[in-house]
């Protein structure tokens, strides 16, 4: 009963991002005032190209205006230009763009409930996944470092040769448990490095008794060369708990209720088998379904999704089963375009929910956190 609720809120929550904006008005009526929907990264990018912006933003806000047919112009992130400074093909390309939002509307007392809802079409909701998503020795490349969770953060050397860092789990949520990780890249296999940092699982007494946690150990893993679905790894402890240790991370447990955290001995067998696709114009963005260190885990995250000109990131991640732990459920929300300029794509900010069992017994919000995350480099 209750995945069947977390099931129902995923939906109320993902479905509306099944729609984009409709490139005209009703009645056909061409619109010389709007900001371009960032739903085509290559337009976007050579749009900055031509008024020599480097590196483009495939996200940028731009704002085109047409009104005055003797001052035409283009906003980029602010920054305003002459339209006439790009070349006629690419003009083309803007005017006849299908993505508008338009900013001549009429707006009523009414349109704080209705204008969003009123532009949602079924447009390009679903497109190919990058070159990068669907490359088994490039897939862990990766430019956005989140503070809790979530896929790591990973660095190109070389051709097929990088590096990838992350804190907590790619399935975890904020404060839920104190594991650091490094690894080595190369060719498809990679294998690094498990730490911990206490302060990275919190010190609250009221929910932290559903915590993983380790002490350190080590994980090698290997990417089949086929599209990038499907990744198996290995993890190792190697370091068991001190007593001290054992007391710190059992202090919140509450045995009456079976509520108990999870502390990682001995060895582990995981997989991932993923969809990487893009949704509304996302940079990254997959389905999976998932065991990681014998717990399962289900869900969707996605990076730089665009609708009704608002750009954010957005994960679900359900753990209908663990051997030690009470299943949990992740909801999380990054905003982006909250700075200016540069800023617009260089951080999101924004709320996380989990849901599980709390410490009366019943099922509900057991923590409502922050993360951040900082965009490091341009989109793949």
């Amino acid at each position: 009963m209750k995945f069947k609720f977390i099931l129902f809120l995923f939906l109320c929550l993902i479905i509306p991002a099944f729609s984009a904006i409709h490139a005209q008005n009703e009645d056909g009526e061409k619109i010389l005032y709007f900001q371009m929907e960032p739903l085509d990264d290559s337009l976007f990018i050579r749009i900055q190209k031509e008024v020599f912006i480097e590196p483009p933003d495939p996200k940028a806000e731009i704002i085109v205006d047409l009104r005055d047919p003797n001052n035409q112009s283009i906003s980029i992130k602010g920054v305003l230009y002459p339209f006439l400074a790009l070349k006629p093909e690419t003009r083309a390309k803007i005017i006849t763009y299908p993505f508008k939002i338009n900013l001549e509307e009429q707006i009523n007392f009414g349109s704080v409930f209705s204008r969003v809802l009123s532009k949602m079409r079924i447009k390009k909701v679903f497109s190919p996944p990058t070159l990068y998503q669907i490359s088994s020795t490039q897939g862990y490349i990766n430019p956005f470092l989140q503070l809790f969770g979530g896929e790591r953060f990973g660095v190109p050397l070389k051709s097929s040769i990088g590096l990838s860092f992350g804190t907590g789990t790619p399935y975890s949520g904020p404060l839920e448990t104190n594991i650091i990780e490094a690894d080595f890249h190369i060719i498809g296999f990679y294998g690094g490095a498990l730490g911990s940092i206490d302060a990275l699982a919190g010190s609250s007494t009221s929910n932290s008794y559903n915590n993983l946690y380790i002490t350190s150990g080590y994980q090698i893993g290997y990417v089949i060369p086929f599209g990038n679905f499907f990744e198996f790894s290995y993890q190792n402890i190697t370091t068991p708990p001190t007593p001290s240790e054992l007391y710190y991370f059992n202090r919140n447990n509450i045995d009456s209720l079976n509520l108990k955290s999870k502390i990682l001995s001995g060895s582990y067998y995981s997989w991932e088998l993923r969809y990487p696709i893009s949704i509304l114009g996302s940079t990254r963005a997959k389905f999976y379904v998932a065991k990681y260190l014998s717990e399962i885990h289900l869900g969707f995250t996605g990076r730089e999704l665009s609708l009704a000109g608002s750009t954010f990131d957005f994960s679900f991640d359900a753990m209908p089963y663990s051997d030690v732990r009470k299943p949990e459920y992740i909801i999380n929300l990054l905003v982006q375009k909250i700075a200016e300029n540069w800023g617009t794509s260089a951080f999101a900010i924004g709320p996380t929910l989990v849901l599980s069992k709390n410490n009366k017994g019943n099922f509900g919000a057991v923590s409502v956190f922050f993360n951040f995350r900082l965009k490091v480099g341009t989109s793949l």
